[in-house]
Parts: C-alpha cells; structure tokens; sequence
C-alpha cells in the first residue's frame, strides 16, 4: 500500500513538472512575441514603440508606462503622455532608439509617419527575424534539456522505472516539437508582413 502510494506522488510530480515545461515553453513564446512585435514592417503598430526606454526623472521606463500609443491609419502613430512634462524625453528615446523613426512634437502629442522600409532595410529585419526566432527555438530546447536531465537522474534515484523515463522524456519532446512549430509560424508570418510592400 505504502509503495502504491509513492508512485501515486511520482506520478503527480511528473505531471507538474510536464506542466511546468509547457509553462515555461510558452514563456520563450511570448517573448517572441513581444520581440518580433517591436520590429517594424512599414506598418504602424504601437508595438513598435512600446517597449522604448525613456529616461523619466533618472529611472528608465517603458513607454508604454508613460503614454496612450495608437494607431489612428496604417501610416502613423499618436503617442499621447500622461505626464506633458514628460513630452521631451520620449520625443528623445524615440530618436536615440534604432527604429529608423522621426518623432514629431506639438506640445501635446507626439505623432510618427511610419515610412515605407527600402529593401536593404526589410532585408536586415528579416534576417533579425530569423535571429530572434532561433533564440526562441534554443531557449525551448534549453529547457527541454534540463528536462530530459531530470528524468534521467529521477531514474537513476530509483524512483521511476527506464520506460516510464523513456515515455516522460517522449512527451517532453512533443511539447518541445509545438513550441518549435509555434516559433517557425511566429517567424513566417513576421517575415511574410516584412516581406509585402
């Protein structure tokens, strides 16, 4: 009875710890997520500005923290800042960050023209795809990794026996192999938005 019941806890913790990986899977995904968001295709979205840094009193804060970011067409963007005092930094972030984009300050709104990108430049966002995408893919194999460890040494232990390592090693590489899945569509739909003129 008692030794029913240790596997019984075995069993819960290799659930948990199956759903911890997808957990931790889904994470490097939304990262992904949020990076391929910042690039920027021709197209405005306040994703591209979001995560801009702008010095405000000494500290560095998230635009997204100091100001309402729409985009009113396809073509531009309307960066409204809570704090009016806080107009100049942003206006300032925006030039100094590597976006290729011209603030415009009225006093009271900050407006962008999202122009068209030239070739050399949506080339080079393709290739930062293609980086960002295969950070994401290492990070889920790191962490594929570290499972496959575990079970390997939860089975040395004594407490799981080699095939039921074998079928927890297998579903962690099924979850591996969606997350994979779900980073090679995130970088093909980016870089097919990169790629329409």
């Amino acid at each position: 009875m008692a030794e029913r019941t240790k596997n019984e806890e075995a069993q819960e913790l290799i659930k948990q710890r199956l759903a911890e990986t997808e957990v931790r899977m889904s994470k490097a995904i939304e990262a992904l997520h949020k990076e391929l968001g910042s690039i920027r295709t021709g197209r405005a979205t306040p994703a591209l500005v979001e995560r801009v840094e702008v010095d405000y009193y000494g500290s560095a804060t998230p635009l997204q923290s100091l100001a309402s970011i729409s985009a009113p067409d396809a073509r531009s963007l309307l960066i409204q800042p809570y704090d009016k005092g806080a107009i100049g930094a942003i206006e300032k972030a925006i030039q100094q960050g590597d976006l290729g984009l011209v603030p415009n300050n009225d006093g009271q709104v900050i407006r962008i023209a999202i122009p068209q990108l030239n070739e050399e430049r949506r080339e080079e966002f393709v290739r930062l795809v293609g980086k960002k995408a295969e950070e994401a893919r290492v990070s889920i194999r790191n962490i594929r990794r570290d499972e496959v460890e575990y079970f390997r040494k939860v089975e040395k232990d004594g407490h799981i026996g080699k095939d039921e390592v074998e079928d927890n090693i297998g579903a962690v590489q099924r979850i591996t192999d969606r997350f994979v899945v779900e980073v090679d569509k995130l970088a093909a739909k980016k870089d097919a938005e990169l790629r329409e003129v």
